[in-house]
């Protein structure tokens, strides 16, 4: 009876959880179908407006925009550092290492309400005005120990023989890190920028603290919520839902048929 009990509790708690994370895509995808008017808190009639020109209200694509420019400078900069940082921790022993452990972990162990504010203060003791470049450098802090954790999973997983091998064939340690090193490296490295990029375009309460009059896509969502976000606001969100189903689709495929021609192959 425990078995049976057991056998149909789990897939039946794991398809409500599954059901209760869906539903705020679901209305999201919804709404960017509402004919709205002012407001978009009400069903007020199916239209496809919205998304014929998913620019129609006022500043939702020039904050998507500056969200989209912010997160691929600050992921190109926490991708390039975070890596470096990662490999010299794997294949380097230095003083105070483990003290550099633990100031990688410290970003993503201190809620991000202490660190906006604590960012925010060294700005303003700096005389720095708020906007475009100290977001940029907030989430360079905030994005880069997501990328050093990554890549450093990625690096210490490496077979040192391999690097042996091509020092074995006379290849320089510049030829074996750009020929066998890095190109090992590279899925890694692009987990960890794209994890980047959507820490970076999602953050609300960093970039809250330290952006100044500079709007993002996240702070017009804010803003927008207490009159109804727009349904613009919904076609770009459902949009980028679908964009990264397709991309997880593709790369689950591409996956598929890898480790199927590996079987052939043996």
């Amino acid at each position: 009876m425990k078995q049976k009990l057991g056998r149909w509790l789990i897939p039946v708690v794991g398809g409500l959880a599954f059901v209760y994370l869906l539903v705020p895509i679901a209305y999201i995808f919804a709404f960017s179908f509402n004919d709205a008017g002012r407001t978009n808190l009400e069903w007020r009639g199916f239209t496809w407006d919205n998304w014929a020109n998913p620019c129609g209200a006022p500043a939702v694509c020039e904050s998507l925009a500056n969200s989209i420019q912010v997160g691929v400078v600050a992921t190109v900069f926490a991708t390039a550092l975070g890596t470096c940082i990662a490999i010299g921790l794997v294949r380097y022993r230095f003083r105070f290492r483990n003290l550099t452990d633990v100031l990688i972990i410290l970003p993503l162990a201190t809620p991000e309400v202490v660190l906006g504010a604590s960012l925010l203060a060294q700005f303003l003791n700096l005389g720095w005005e708020l906007g475009y470049g100290t977001i940029v450098i907030s989430h360079v802090v905030f994005c880069m120990s997501f990328v050093i954790v990554t890549v450093r999973a990625r690096v210490s997983s490496l077979d040192p023989r391999l690097e042996e091998a091509a020092a074995d064939l006379y290849a320089s340690p510049r030829t074996t890190f750009w020929k066998v090193t890095f190109p090992l490296l590279i899925p890694g490295i692009v987990a960890a920028a794209l994890l980047s990029f959507a820490m970076s375009f999602d953050d609300f309460i960093i970039t809250n603290f330290n952006s100044g009059n500079y709007q993002t896509f996240p702070k017009f969502i804010y803003v927008a919520a207490t009159r109804g976000i727009p349904a613009q606001a919904n076609v770009i969100g459902s949009s980028m839902f679908l964009l990264a189903l397709i991309v997880v689709i593709i790369g689950q495929v591409m996956a598929h048929r890898k480790r199927k021609a590996l079987e052939q192959a043996q």
